[in-house]
């Protein structure tokens, strides 16, 4: 199966996530359908590994953004194909992560990652992909990165604002600048 892209329905899942550090709070099933019952776009992001080099760097700038993407109506969301007891350890033993106010997704059996198309035929491990979501669960940006590039956050929230303005937005466009008629 190829790459999910722009205009296809992101595929329906249910899939343990770590949502916090504290015991007995750690874990909870998230699904496709939190955002779209609670009419919000939906930012989902996924890494190679945990407990390797770039992947906390993106984790940590996401995390420092998820107060924008809250303003936007945009639920963000985290993820790799490692369980949901290695995103706990990981959060545990690396105090940059302790923090996160997103769920870090645990798709163990590769199934959404296989659905998206972003796994490595190698090592079957996600690429550095970001899928925007609109509410009514339509993919509307995909961006896929080497397993060696971080992302770019702030160019992701630009994307989404360009999204949510529902014009014809220019090269280069930020909030606040005119649109095309």
């Amino acid at each position: 199966m190829g790459l999910l892209s722009i205009g296809e329905q992101f595929p329906t899942y249910s899939k343990t996530a770590v949502v916090s550090i504290e015991h007995g709070k750690e874990f909870a099933t998230i699904t496709n359908e939190d955002h779209i019952d609670a009419g919000k776009w939906q930012v989902i992001f996924f890494w190679p590994k945990d407990f390797t080099f770039v992947c906390p760097t993106e984790i940590v700038s996401f995390n420092n953004a998820y107060d924008e993407f809250a303003k936007r109506n945009a639920e963000l969301v985290g993820g790799s194909t490692d369980s949901e007891y290695v995103h706990l350890a990981w959060r545990m033993n690396d105090k940059t992560l302790r923090d996160l106010k997103f769920p870090m997704l645990a798709d163990t059996n590769k199934s959404l990652s296989a659905d998206l198309g972003i796994l490595t035929k190698e090592e079957r491990v996600c690429y550095r992909a970001t899928f925007i979501i609109d509410p009514q669960g339509i993919i509307r940006f995909v961006s896929v990165n080497d397993l060696s590039v971080g992302r770019n956050v702030q160019e992701v929230i630009r994307v989404l604002d360009a999204l949510q303005t529902d014009k014809l937005v220019p090269c280069n466009w930020t909030p606040g600048e005119a649109t095309l008629n």
